[in-house]
């Protein structure tokens, strides 16, 4: 019996192994082939995109690099990192007072917000595209950070909002007593207990404003305020034939997130879980 019992976590083992191994191999291998493809020629690429390059290009990276790439990168780097700051600090103040501060309509004002992740970004285009308009906000750098802002606020109020539920009301009383304010409470006690989740939403917006697409595509035209998706889609278009170049650009755009991803997710994980299963 002991013998079958540990032939069975071996076997165990090894299936967990083999699944993992899948599963690198499933995820890692489109980035490898991205990469190889993108130190070939275009008669390397063509004629057998799944072997190693015969001689590794790596000019093909600063060509992508001055063809735009480096503009693109500029824009969605600013973009990017403009958005989550005022997105973390005003999902953060929101979730404070809606869980730690008795004010009145409190439920109403949690139900408004969190209404804002029923509202599907295609919906709203064209009112948004003609107000911009109006508002001389079309094309240009502020009124892409406006959109990017707003639409991350209520689903981070709503992951942080989740997490501080769960903080024990007892670190306000004390600080309260020792006369700290409401903005010292949060600042130096509310704020510091909730950083799992706000690792956790830094991603997720860094993430999601770093690939955004739509609104980039749709409040632009092309006059130097390309974020890095939309850079690369007309990079294509205008480098048609040289497909090494554009994937050297796609490189450079995943290789950012990638890196994120991996020095973070220990806090990712932790943040998520902690807002989403309590």
């Amino acid at each position: 019996m002991v013998a079958l019992a540990r032939l069975g976590r071996g076997v165990r083992v090894v299936l967990v192994w083999a699944l993992l191994v899948a599963l690198a191999v499933v995820v890692l291998y489109p980035l490898l082939w991205m990469v190889t493809n993108a130190l070939k020629t275009n008669a390397e690429l063509f004629g057998n995109p799944f072997a190693l390059p015969a001689q590794w290009l790596w000019q093909n990276f600063a060509k992508a690099w001055t063809q735009g790439v480096g503009d693109f990168v500029f824009t969605s780097v600013s973009l990017t990192v403009l958005a989550t700051l005022i997105t973390e600090l005003i999902s953060a103040w929101a979730a404070y007072g809606l869980t730690r501060v008795n004010i009145p309509l409190n439920r109403t004002f949690t139900v408004i917000v969190l209404a804002g992740l029923m509202l599907a970004p295609t919906v709203a285009l064209i009112p948004l595209v003609k107000l911009f308009q109006a508002w001389g906000l079309y094309d240009t750098f502020f009124g892409l950070l406006i959109l990017y802002t707003a639409f991350r606020i209520p689903f981070t109020v709503f992951l942080m909002r989740a997490y501080m539920l769960d903080l024990p009301r007892e670190v306000d009383e004390a600080a309260s007593i020792d006369g700290a304010s409401r903005a010292a409470t949060f600042w130096r006690i509310i704020l510091p207990m909730s950083m799992p989740i706000v690792a956790t939403t830094i991603v997720l917006n860094v993430l999601q404003n770093w690939n955004e697409y739509l609104f980039a595509m749709i409040f632009t035209s092309g006059t130097g305020v390309e974020t890095l998706p939309v850079g690369l889609a007309d990079m294509m278009s205008k480098n048609g034939t040289q497909y090494p170049v554009v994937f050297a650009g796609m490189v450079m755009a995943a290789l950012p997130m990638v890196i994120l991803f991996f020095v973070c997710q220990r806090y990712f994980v932790r943040g998520l879980a902690g807002g989403v299963g309590k």
